[in-house]
């Protein structure tokens, strides 16, 4: 997050013959006779403002005799300090808060004094962990921290006292460490840094050079807008991403199934039904576009070894359901046996209904599995891909009944039969979540992690792997401290991991304010009914 905020204010008044004015301390200051003797008690003052989030303004005054504005005066004399509180917007601690909840890493980028910068993290739950712009040139760093200048960006909460070009230098630098980088501003000394962005965002009543910088323009004031527009990306590229599974399941499924039936049987599926499929197919895909989806809670990207895994992996199995359903159909009696239905076996064009209507009903039905990230009964689909899949089984299953075709080679096969089919596609159906599971942990343990707290489900490990969980996070709190290099991954996801660390540091920073500390008192006090009167004495904050 970058602020620009008006440093310097000047007024001039003629008022008795006394020039009166206020600007920039340091300004004011070189102004004054008495700049060597009160300059460290400014400062003093100056810095006790500062840690109270308080910008300073200095006041001087100089007589002039005659009472004209052209003449030279006498000397200007320091009056003092005007502190000037600059709140954040109501809505700045919400929109940081659900930024780094949503794995959004966000720095403040400031021309204000170190202090200021603190006290604003602090009010805004982003953090405290921040340098002066001298650091990002390798020069006072704080005693604790060894790191190159990069790894520093990488972990700081923010720069105070920054320049344009140190602005430029760090969207830069963290673009260098393979980060998206976005950026907002609204002032002409921004305008590089949007540039270089690969998101600029220019915020409301930006300048104009700003905004022709910027990508993104906002119409409105805050930036809580930036929030919706990462959740709207992140359900756009979930549905792509669904799409896409789908398509190289659906692909492999239709090639495989129909070849090893051809290869192992002869049997030639009617061209004219497998049009009918794609038609009904891509209607009902068509609505994934509507359909309701799940943001993913962290940064994604095009895991394209999962996708074509996934999709390899589901649809040969939905091929090979196809295959055993033909052969039990053609080579066995077992639905007649079971179900007391007539035989199909004798007859090409039923045999040809049967599989068109099991094809039909497993493939559109897997769009379910590949929209959810979980069990795919526990993810509501939107009204509109529902309604489709109703409507196009409901075509799929009065065609396999009724159709008699003879240049589709079909024939109806009754109600018998079409629910027989229902009930087998509705067994195999509920092994597709198990093997889209299976696929992506063996690939990443990722979505593992939906279903059990962190692969503790199904593990020999002592304590069901406590001791390394337990390691993992001594790990990555020794990083947070600075004790260790953050040159590694967890899962793949190292920016999901410089996010939690900021998320974690804004959680610290706010646990240590007094009248936090002071509320859980009174909440345990409360609690185990004590009488605070009596353990007054022995009570500390």
């Amino acid at each position: 997050v970058a602020t620009a905020v008006a440093g310097v204010l000047t007024s001039f008044q003629i008022v008795n013959a006394t020039f009166n004015s206020s600007l920039e301390v340091n300004d004011i200051l070189n102004l004054c006779q008495e700049k060597q003797e009160i300059a460290r008690k400014v400062h003093a003052i100056i810095d006790k403002f500062a840690e109270r989030g308080l910008r300073s303004l200095g006041v001087a005054y100089q007589a002039v005799p005659e009472k004209s504005k052209d003449s030279p005066g006498g000397p200007w004399m320091f009056c003092g300090l005007l502190p000037l509180f600059d709140p954040p917007r109501h809505d700045s601690a919400e929109t940081i808060r659900r930024a780094l909840n949503l794995g959004v890493c966000v720095k403040m980028i400031t021309g204000d004094q170190l202090s200021i910068a603190k006290e604003t993290g602090r009010r805004l739950g982003m953090g405290t962990n921040m340098y002066p712009s001298s650091s990002l040139l390798g020069r006072d760093k704080d005693e604790h921290e060894a790191l190159p200048v990069d790894e520093l960006i990488e972990k700081a909460d923010g720069f105070a006292g920054v320049f344009p070009e140190h602005k430029y230098e760090i969207v830069k630098i963290l673009q260098e460490k393979k980060h998206i980088c976005g950026m907002t501003g609204d002032g002409v000394n921004d305008a590089p840094a949007l540039k270089k962005a690969d998101i600029g965002i220019a915020v409301a009543d930006s300048t104009d050079a700003a905004r022709s910088a910027a990508d993104i323009v906002l119409t409105e004031p805050g930036l809580s807008v930036i929030i919706s527009a990462v959740l709207t990306s992140r359900a756009i590229f979930q549905r792509m991403k669904n799409y896409t599974i789908y398509a190289v399941s659906i692909t492999i499924r239709i090639v495989l199934g129909f070849m090893l039936l051809a290869l192992i049987w002869e049997y030639d599926f009617p061209p004219f039904m497998v049009l009918i499929i794609a038609i009904l197919n891509d209607g009902t895909i068509m609505t994934i576009s509507k359909d309701r989806v799940k943001p993913s809670p962290k940064p994604d990207s095009w895991k394209l070894n999962e996708i074509f895994a996934t999709g390899i992996v589901i649809g040969t199995y939905l091929a090979l359901v196809t295959v055993l359903f033909y052969w039990v159909v053609a080579e066995t009696t077992f639905f007649e046996d079971h179900f007391n239905v007539s035989s199909l076996s004798s007859s090409t064009e039923e045999i040809s209904s049967a599989i068109y209507l099991q094809v039909s009903i497993i493939s559109q039905a897997l769009i379910f599995v590949t929209r959810s990230q979980s069990w795919s009964f526990l993810e509501r689909p939107g009204t509109l891909l529902m309604f489709a899949f109703v409507v196009a089984q409901l075509v799929a299953t009065l065609i396999a009944v009724y159709a008699d075709i003879d240049f589709a080679s079909i024939n109806g096969i009754g109600w018998g039969w079409a629910g027989i089919i229902w009930l087998y596609s509705l067994i195999f159906y509920i092994p597709l979540d198990v093997i889209k599971f299976a696929v992506r942990y063996a690939l990443s343990g990722e979505a593992w992690n939906l279903l059990f707290d962190r692969k503790t489900a199904f593990t020999s490990k002592k304590d069901y792997g406590k001791e390394d969980r337990e390691a993992k996070w001594v790990l990555s709190q020794r990083t947070l401290q600075g004790l260790m290099s953050s040159e590694f991954e967890i899962n793949g996801r190292r920016s999901s991991l410089i996010a939690e660390q900021a998320r974690r540091r804004a959680e610290i920073a706010r646990l240590g304010e007094i009248h936090t500390l002071r509320g859980h008192v009174d909440s345990v006090v409360r609690l185990k009914n004590l009488d605070i009167n009596v353990i007054q004495t022995a009570r500390t904050v």
